[in-house]
């Protein structure tokens, strides 16, 4: 897992403490209240629910959030903690166990383009939308990087990575020095289709067919890889304006 993971279940294991529940001294409420002060609990929460967003990205609606109003209101936190520390304790240990010790993706740790504009959707399971978000993201930044909002999507990359002289309006991204060269031609005739087949492939059928199913997670989670390695040509790549 891409993770300090020392470092994380020391974070966890804090906020597990706070959160403990202790009575509150009255016999007429079932609610609890907490080791910790709220102060406290709010300030460790800040860096827990990063992790948990890592480690167990559909915590919000897959723990139970029920015990929050009768019992004490960080109830789902406490337990996503609790369950997150256990995957962190024994994710190892159970890839190798179980014959997987494959590397793993995490969503969390593609280009900062792809995972800010899926985060949220990614977090309540809404896979298809969530890579659509993405594609939007990466096109809003390249448009911000070439100062255009003429174009964008497929004829924006068209142009972005065109092989032509920049021209004014329309600069260019250099993935490499343009020496002329065959390999240069090459990658910047790759780019330009990659991009062409994620917005044409990916992005316009789950942004326009209605009625599609579900994407698997693991389907979704290949589509952002593909708009995060396009993100990170873009974010890489130099500007060549005239």
């Amino acid at each position: 897992m891409n993770i300090d993971i020392e470092w994380a279940r020391d974070e966890l294991t804090n906020f597990l403490n706070l959160t403990n529940l202790r009575p509150t001294g009255t016999l007429v409420s079932t609610r609890k209240a907490n080791y910790g002060t709220e102060s406290q609990i709010v300030a460790s929460a800040q860096v827990v629910e990063q992790i948990l967003d890592r480690v167990l990205p559909r915590w919000r609606t897959e723990v139970p959030d029920d015990r929050n109003k009768t019992v004490n209101r960080w109830c789902q936190h406490h337990e996503a903690a609790q369950r997150a520390d256990a995957v962190l304790l024994r994710d190892a240990e159970v890839r190798e166990r179980l014959g997987d010790d494959a590397p793993q993706l995490s969503a969390a740790a593609m280009h900062r383009w792809v995972w800010d504009g899926a985060r949220s959707l990614w977090g309540s399971g809404h896979f298809r939308e969530a890579v659509t978000a993405a594609a939007r993201k990466v096109n809003a930044e390249t448009q911000n990087k070439v100062a255009r909002r003429d174009v964008s999507e497929t004829a924006l990359f068209q142009s972005v990575f065109s092989k032509d002289a920049a021209k004014p309006g329309q600069p260019r991204l250099r993935l490499m020095a343009g020496d002329g060269s065959d390999t240069f031609r090459s990658v910047h005739r790759g780019a330009m289709s990659f991009a062409e087949g994620c917005f044409a492939g990916i992005r316009n059928p789950n942004s326009h067919e209605d009625g599609l199913p579900e994407l698997p997670e693991h389907e979704a989670l290949e589509q952002l890889a593909a708009f995060s390695v396009l993100a990170r040509w873009v974010d890489s790549a130099t500007l060549d304006a005239p």
